[in-house]
């Protein structure tokens, strides 16, 4: 008997303690709209904060109006560097020469030791004004090399600016601290279309991700996430329908937290929704201040979203202080110019030993 009351009185505790949780869950789960959607900009707002404070959103987000060489959008250039080829430790060390073209940077690194990927040491401040990096200055002397760039994957197969395939994995640290991640896979193929994706991983649980990718149904998104949850978003699917006009649907998805709005164009229709469950008395408005190819928030695109109490509010409002910084994420995606005028400068000369 008094096995089975102990019991009884488990079985109790086991149910209070379960409706209690239930209960909690209800009170996140339960916001209505205008409550979720102020609670997710603020969530947005302040991983923003945090991520632009990083040492990785300073480098990631560099640009100085530097370019690449002319020749390498040369129709008949070709070649193909594998991370075999540019394996090794390098230390940037200041000479006082420079090169017929002036333009090499590996000459201002020495190889030091063997790895099996390729590590770069060199100033953090050579880093945030890669233009530097092509020539010496007496000041360079005393500066430390503070910052390392772990090249774990890479290979760059150009053909033409219409057929290559691209690949980089890396890790940065900044004085023996790791600092974020930056990985990004692009193909550009006449047979397969284009693929392209980067992502920038910070040093907390934030990562900020761009990708495009071309078919039947072409994609286009733009996210900032927190491990799995998705604090900003917006997608753009294009889908190929004979029936439609122009042949092709269009479907504009813009999410904030646990806010969801979905425009169909050709539908003319707009909905919001809030953890999946639509909202029919919510009016949202869908501002197009001019072209946007990419149809993006940060740039010239507004929403107003007019709530069941008849009030309303603009997500640029919502997002205001943050606007700037996630289209610097956005801008910084799609070029990646860290990339372009840190690790494929140094892994271009590597190749072709430009000492």
């Amino acid at each position: 008997m008094k096995m089975q009351s102990r019991i009884l009185l488990l079985t109790v505790a086991l149910s209070t303690m379960l409706l209690s949780c239930t209960k909690n869950e209800n009170v996140v789960n339960n916001l209505n709209l205008k409550q979720s959607l102020s609670q997710s900009s603020v969530n947005l707002n302040t991983a923003i904060g945090e991520i632009s404070s990083t040492q990785a959103y300073s480098i990631f987000t560099t640009y100085n109006g530097i370019l690449k060489s002319g020749n390498l959008l040369d129709s008949t250039y070709k070649v193909y560097i594998p991370l075999e080829k540019i394996k090794g430790v390098f230390d940037f060390k200041p000479v006082r020469r420079i090169d017929r073209h002036g333009r090499s940077i590996i000459q201002f690194f020495n190889m030091s030791t063997d790895n099996s990927q390729m590590i770069v040491r060199m100033p953090l401040s050579k880093v945030k004004n890669p233009r530097t990096l092509r020539f010496y200055s007496p000041a360079d002397t005393a500066l430390v090399n503070n910052f390392t760039i772990a090249v774990s994957d890479y290979h760059n197969n150009y053909n033409s600016y219409h057929d290559y395939d691209y690949a980089l994995a890396s890790a940065i640290s900044v004085d023996n601290v790791v600092a974020g991640n930056l990985n990004i896979n692009s193909l550009v193929s006449p047979k397969d279309g284009i693929h392209y994706a980067a992502q920038y991983a910070f040093d907390a649980s934030y990562t900020a991700k761009y990708l495009y990718a071309s078919g039947d149904t072409t994609v286009s998104s733009f996210s900032i996430n927190d491990g799995e949850k998705i604090l900003y978003e917006e997608k753009l699917l294009t889908t190929k329908n004979d029936t439609a006009r122009f042949g092709r649907e269009h479907q504009y998805i813009l999410t904030i937290g646990d806010v969801q709005i979905i425009r169909k164009r050709e539908a003319h229709t707009v909905s919001v929704s809030v953890n999946g469950v639509l909202q029919p008395n919510a009016t949202v408005t869908i501002v197009d201040k001019d072209f946007d190819p990419e149809a993006s928030v940060c740039k010239k695109r507004d929403i107003q979203i007019t709530f069941e109490d008849g009030t309303t509010a603009l997500v640029s409002e919502l997002i205001g202080k943050s606007v700037d910084n996630i289209k610097t994420l956005f801008d910084s995606l799609h070029q990646v110019y860290f990339a372009a005028y840190v690790v494929d400068w140094i892994a271009y000369d590597i190749y072709y030993q430009r000492y």
